[in-house]
């Protein structure tokens, strides 16, 4: 696609083809209050709206007094959703300025609730629904999109939202509030987004027997239909949308490794549960090793959680390490899941942890005595790890235990906690930083405030996807990539981390700020074009065109002036 297409440029009109009603309920045209005297003539405004011209500026500050008075963050998510659907540039204002104070409610850890509320809370539709029913026919339910050049696609099939498991439809929340943040954080025009939910049923009894559930009430589509069903979407996306970028979102482990590998190169697709998330992971831990003045090869990582983000943690640790300054065959890794630590041999042991099961050799190098169910601390004890990341989903994992074998062990211990959301994290930054005598770095998945520790105060990065896959996909947009390589990740990964400034880094922080997150997202976008160009995957750009490129594709959530159309 043509970065920028159909967005406003600034001070250019646009020719709008309503009037009147409907043009008010045109959440993407709509201004409100903000129309000006003339264009109130032009098209038939008169009378429909208070008489007092308002500025994008003054409805902003109203619109954060509407919020900011509801009593909980669940209303305060209905209040935001509510102006989405109102007037949509009013809202990715409100969002792209106050990312700070907004972004833990339009995503996690606000979001994971909104998605267990989905069918109690639901007002108006957003994005398309598929289910099995409809597999002959998806081409036509993808024409039906609100709009008909589509460019990025995030898709999700429901099954592991956020750390909560199945939420049948409701995780639909999660492909809107993730294109929201592609808007806000990125810039890219909300027409050339589609949020959609590959609704397959669910195996939650709880919604099952919810007379009010709104969505596909079927147990979950399993096996070779499954297979079938999302072959018959893919097809129809490259018939319908071919240019468009798709984002796999919140797909279970298995699925979601096997259906990345299945079509990563034949459709331009990425995982952010895997990729995205390596990726950030990547950069907190570069950034890291940047203020101990220490190598990656050289590390020890323990892995708590084997599925898809552990999985693609690992794969992305690898690949950094053999493509370094110092190349080498990567740092050191075990991984745990539910039974313990993953080694070869292991009874059970799924296909897709074999990749990162420890090797015979690799468990007597550790000292393990033989090969049998290790938990966390033994590993700890015995993998002395300088890295300790948490995906796992089960809260308090990072005992006071784990976190004081590994201080003792290490000077500086990494230590991740990054599930999401905050009531599934391994472990809080005020009990890391106090075990380890407020000496580890320390990241989570969730917002957290500042820990004060002895006099001083530990700022706590947040080691957010949003990071990573806004400018990921803005720059496969803008270099109309063929294929989203491991090197467009390792390349975001290292962009993020030169984000961060020495005077965060001297805090704790191993992330920047939310509030830069459209800078940031800016620059991954770059460094993305470029990659993609390097390896042959993307448009031949001359590297002085790029920034100007991205920033072209980069829409600011601003009134246009309308004019009306001509074939109106």
């Amino acid at each position: 696609m043509r970065a920028g297409v159909d967005s406003p440029r600034e001070g250019s009109p646009i020719e709008i083809p309503c009037r009147g009603v409907e043009l008010l309920e045109n959440p993407l045209l709509n201004k409100d209050a903000a129309f000006t005297e003339e264009e109130r003539a032009l098209f038939g405004l008169r009378g429909l709206l208070p008489p007092e011209v308002l500025t994008i500026e003054e409805q902003v500050e109203l619109e954060l007094e509407h919020v900011r008075r509801k009593p909980d963050d669940l209303e305060r998510y209905i209040g935001l959703a509510a102006l989405q659907d109102r007037n949509e540039t009013l809202f990715y204002r409100v969002l792209a300025e106050n990312l700070e104070e907004f972004m833990p409610i339009v995503y996690t850890p606000v979001v994971g609730r909104a998605c267990q509320r989905f069918s109690h809370i639901f007002r108006r539709p957003r994005g398309l629904w598929i289910t099995p029913d409809d597999a002959g026919r998806i081409p036509d339910l993808l024409q039906n999109a609100r709009h008909g050049d589509v460019g990025l696609i995030v898709v999700t099939d429901n099954e592991r939202i956020l750390g909560l498991g199945d939420q049948g439809a409701g995780g639909m929340g999660i492909p809107v509030g993730k294109l929201a943040l592609y808007t806000a954080g990125a810039g890219i025009y909300p027409p050339l987004t589609l949020p959609v939910s590959l609704d397959v049923g669910t195996d939650n009894e709880q919604l099952l027997n919810d007379p009010l559930y709104v969505c596909y009430r079927h147990e979950r589509l399993r096996g070779g239909a499954y297979d079938e069903f999302l072959e018959a979407f893919v097809e129809a996306v490259l018939e319908v949308f071919p240019r468009a970028v798709l984002q796999w979102e919140d797909f279970k482990q298995h699925n979601a490794i096997r259906v990345l590998d299945r079509y990563r190169h034949r459709i331009t697709s990425f995982n952010d549960d895997i990729q995205g998330t390596a990726g950030v992971v990547l950069a907190g831990i570069l950034v890291a090793l940047r203020a101990l003045g220490e190598p990656l090869p050289s590390q020890r990582v323990v892995l708590v959680g084997a599925g898809a983000a552990g999985t693609g943690i690992a794969r992305l640790l690898r690949v950094a390490a053999r493509s370094g300054a110092e190349p080498g065959e990567g740092p050191s890794i075990a991984m745990i899941d539910s039974n313990g630590l993953t080694f070869e041999g292991r009874l059970p042991l799924d296909e897709d942890k074999r990749e990162f099961a420890l090797t015979s050799d690799q468990i007597r190098a550790f000292g393990f005595e033989r090969a049998q169910r290790y938990d966390l601390e033994m590993v700890v004890h015995n993998v002395r790890p300088t890295i300790l990341i948490g995906t796992s989903g089960t809260p308090g994992v990072f005992s006071e235990r784990v976190v004081r074998e590994m201080a003792g062990q290490v000077h500086t211990p990494v230590i991740l906690p990054l599930s999401n959301p905050t009531s599934r994290c391994e472990a809080t930054p005020v009990d890391v930083l106090g075990w380890s005598d407020g000496r580890a770095l320390v990241a989570t998945g969730s917002p957290f405030d500042p820990v004060v520790l002895d006099g001083r105060s530990h700022t706590i990065g947040q080691a957010n996807n949003a990071f990573i896959f806004p400018g990921i996909g803005l720059g496969a947009i803008v270099s109309q990539a063929r294929e989203m390589t491991d090197g467009m990740f390792l390349a975001a990964a290292r962009t993020l981390a030169g984000q961060v400034t020495e005077t965060r880094l001297a805090v704790g922080g191993l992330y920047p700020a939310t509030s830069d997150l459209r800078s940031v997202s800016r620059e991954i976008a770059i460094a993305v074009v470029q990659e993609a160009r390097d390896c042959g995957v993307g448009r031949a750009f001359r590297d002085e065109e790029i920034p100007a490129a991205v920033d072209a594709a980069m829409w600011w959530p601003e009134y246009a002036p309308y004019r009306p159309s001509a074939f109106r």
